[in-house]
């Protein structure tokens, strides 16, 4: 048999390493070139990973919850051509290699440095990249192909393991315990690897990744569902200091016990509590951190009577055009926002810190902040300023539910020019945010709540809002800051304003 290693792709953006967060393909199964057979995150998405041949998996190299570098082998395939083991490092020299024959730059063919493309729009790196050790090496052919017939033919055990060629020298497997565990070649004792003897614990990778988050092993929490599986509701449980619920024969939870109790603060006994930080959450701090020193930050506030405004966003809901997107009184600031960048440009610029120029943009890359499990992240909508409402209604719905599914891509996130961050569903009044780094402003918009307000010399109740709008310093001085604001004020307030502006 000849047998191929897929090594984690470069994913560009300058990003060095990913974590394997969910195996779309488990060992025996049989795949075709392009097949999805993994999710990974990096620093900045969520990536599905296509294989660039076509055969049979024949081991898992690297477990789930895992970050490895770029480079690193994670799986292994059986293509059934025959020839010797060899690790796949390069393009294929010919097509007899593949079941079909793919394009140079497409997915699977040939790319620069003699890499295999694999990432839809990023191109790989020239130069290899250094892996870590990985677990099993040094592990006898004849003992490794023990582990991997029993791993076959039971999925919830352990990885399976790569074999070396075997020698008269005994090799020593990694060791789990202080202790290192050393296997003879000669015989046809077991080999001892990573959690033999242990089957691995049920659990679907949402539940994975908050057991990660709170720093939980999920091998140390009693499962309530149906087998045994393990539910949010578990770790959540566990990590509150609380008995899980009784299973009962249907995998549902006894009478009495279905209620989830939240967890308290201290309620573990626990005085600390560790969260690893990686991946989106990390490349963030990161960015906060550069753009809070490098761009000196102003924030100016305006509160705003936006009764109009409710009632347009009531016409659009009941209107038949948008009756299949979702109209929030969101849409309606974002093309405020628009508008008012088109009568301030200066707004909507960067400072290049190389060339000591300011570079003034003649689109918007509507950017919009977004909340989700993987932390703060900021897609944006290209070239929202050429979209009607409708297509911007249609954008944004969609920037969002991407966005909390976590499957926004690095490009979604580049080259965007200037940010909404609504802190409003919160029930938040306003802020002083934070710019998105390389831009010059960004809008917070707040709750909009009913309160008394002075119309034509009486008190009326009317729907108000407060915007918040940070600017670099160094880019937009007051004035234009403030003559901006004003203009997003204005829309708001009286939407007609739009006709005689937009």
């Amino acid at each position: 048999m000849s047998v191929k290693q897929f090594h984690l792709p470069d994913p560009g953006e300058g990003l060095l390493e990913a974590e394997i967060v969910a195996w779309k393909v488990k060992v025996g199964d049989t795949v075709k070139v392009n097949d999805i057979i993994v999710e990974i995150e990096t620093a900045k998405s969520l990536v599905e990973l296509p294989v660039p041949y076509a055969g049979t998996v024949t081991a898992l190299l690297v477990p789930e919850g895992e970050t490895v570098p770029v480079g690193t082998p994670i799986i292994s395939v059986d293509d059934g051509l025959g020839g010797d083991v060899a690790p796949v490092a390069a393009a294929p020299a010919s097509t007899s290699d593949v079941d079909e024959v793919i394009e140079a730059g497409k997915l699977g063919g040939a790319a620069p440095g003699g890499r295999v493309a694999v990432l839809v729009g990023y191109g790989p790196r020239v130069t290899e990249a250094k892996r870590r050790p990985r677990k099993g090496e040094g592990i006898p052919a004849a003992a490794a192909a023990q582990v991997n017939q029993a791993f076959a033919l039971d999925p919830a055990r352990p990885e399976p393991v790569t074999a070396e060629p075997t020698t008269a020298e005994p090799t020593t497997a990694e060791p789990t315990t202080a202790e290192p565990t050393t296997a003879e070649p000669t015989t046809a004792q077991p080999v001892s690897v990573p959690g033999a003897g242990s089957r691995k614990t049920l659990a679907k990778p949402p539940v994975r990744k908050l057991a990660k988050d709170l720093g939980i092993d999920l091998s140390q929490v009693t499962g309530s569902g149906e087998g045994g599986i393990v539910s949010r509701a578990d770790v959540e449980a566990h990590a509150a200091g609380i008995s899980p619920p009784a299973p009962t024969g249907d995998g549902s939870t006894a009478a009495g016990s279905s209620t989830y109790v939240a967890p308290v603060f201290g309620a573990t006994g626990e005085r600390e509590m560790r969260i690893p930080i990686k991946g989106v959450r990390k490349m963030t701090a990161q960015a906060m951190v550069s753009s809070a020193f490098t761009a000196p930050h102003v924030t100016e506030f305006i509160t705003v009577d936006v009764t109009r405004m409710m009632k347009l966003v009531d016409r659009l809901r009941a209107d038949r055009e948008f009756k299949d997107v979702k109209v929030s009184p969101l849409l309606v600031v974002a093309k405020a926002l628009i508008i008012a960048s088109r009568r301030h440009p200066g707004i909507n610029a960067t400072w290049d810190e190389a060339a000591q120029e300011i570079v003034v943009k003649n689109y918007v890359n509507l950017g919009i902040a977004a909340a989700t499990p993987r932390g703060l992240m900021v897609p944006n909508i290209k070239d929202a300023d050429q979209m009607s409402l409708l297509q911007l209604a249609d954008a944004m719905a969609n920037l969002i539910s991407t966005a909390r599914e976590g499957k926004t891509q690095p490009a979604e996130m580049a080259g965007g020019s200037i940010t909404i961050t609504n802190v409003g569903v919160f029930g938040v009044d306003t802020g002083t945010p934070i710019l998105n780094s390389g831009e010059a402003a960004i809008l917070c918009f707040g709750t909009i709540r009913q309160m008394p307000w002075v119309v034509k010399g009486k008190i009326k109740p009317r729907w108000v809002t407060q915007l918040g709008l940070s600017f670099d310093h160094r880019l937009v001085n007051g004035d234009l800051g403030s003559r901006f604001l004003a203009d997003i004020a204005a829309i708001l307030h009286d939407p007609s304003q739009a006709l005689v502006w937009g």
